[in-house]
């Protein structure tokens, strides 16, 4: 499934990975009527916004790419919550 942009939304870079043992979507997006125009969008519900193309595209590639440290952090926080 395509996620629909805004009229004044355009797709700058997708990414395609994995988190949590699930698939995962981002798609960085740039729309200059907000005030932090540069945004990723995860398929599963996450998001971040930038003032600037810097970190758009290293935030986005590691939450669909997440090292090692990223996978024990995520494990460890749904271990807690499980209690």
């Amino acid at each position: 499934m395509k996620p629909q942009l805004e009229e004044t939304e355009f797709s700058v870079g997708t990414f395609h990975g994995s988190h949590d043992g699930l698939p995962a979507k981002v798609t960085a997006t740039r729309d200059d009527t907000r005030p932090e125009p540069y945004a990723w969008t995860c398929a599963c519900g996450a998001s971040h916004s930038f003032p600037t193309e810097h970190g758009l595209f290293d935030t986005a590639w590691r939450h669909t790419h997440p090292t090692r440290f990223d996978r024990l952090r995520s494990w460890a926080r749904r271990s807690r919550t499980a209690r």
